[in-house]
Parts: structure tokens; C-alpha cells; sequence
């Protein structure tokens, strides 16, 4: 266990924002397979929000750069191959 009060809030703060990540990641891959299973004209819509959420996870380190681009780049391809 934690012996400094610095240590004892890290833990508390580490939790706080594991719980805020986890939240916002699977928030997004909800939305994403939303939009995998719309028709056209509900995913066009639903296109530029999920993309925006997709964008903040790896502006926050939650996802890879990388895998953010691939995430939207197999979205817009299924998206205007509908």
C-alpha cells in the first residue's frame, strides 16, 4: 500500500480517469457499430459525430494515431459503398 499522500491521490486520480477512458472508448465503438449497421441516409448523419469522437480518443492518448486513422478510413469506405 501507498505510504505519501501524493502516492494515495495518484491512485485515486488514476482510477478516476481509467473508469473516464474506458467510458469514452466503449461509448465510441458503440456509435461505430451503430453506424456499421445503419442505412445510408442514418449513417451519413451519423458519419461526421463518430469520426469527432474517434478523433478525441487519440487526441488523448486513448487509442493510436495510427488506429484512429484506420478506424476512419474503413468508416468512409463502407459509408459511401453503401
Amino acid at each position: 500500500m501507498a505510504n505519501h499522500k501524493s502516492a494515495l491521490k495518484r491512485i485515486r486520480s488514476n482510477e478516476t480517469k481509467r473508469l473516464r477512458n474506458r467510458y469514452q472508448h466503449k461509448t465510441t465503438r458503440n456509435a461505430i457499430k451503430k453506424l456499421r449497421e445503419a442505412d445510408k441516409q442514418e449513417a451519413e448523419t451519423l458519419y461526421p459525430t463518430v469520426v469527432s469522437m474517434i478523433d478525441k480518443l487519440a487526441k488523448r492518448n486513448i487509442i493510436h494515431d495510427n488506429k484512429a486513422a484506420n478506424l476512419k478510413s474503413s468508416l468512409a469506405k463502407h459509408v459511401a459503398a453503401l
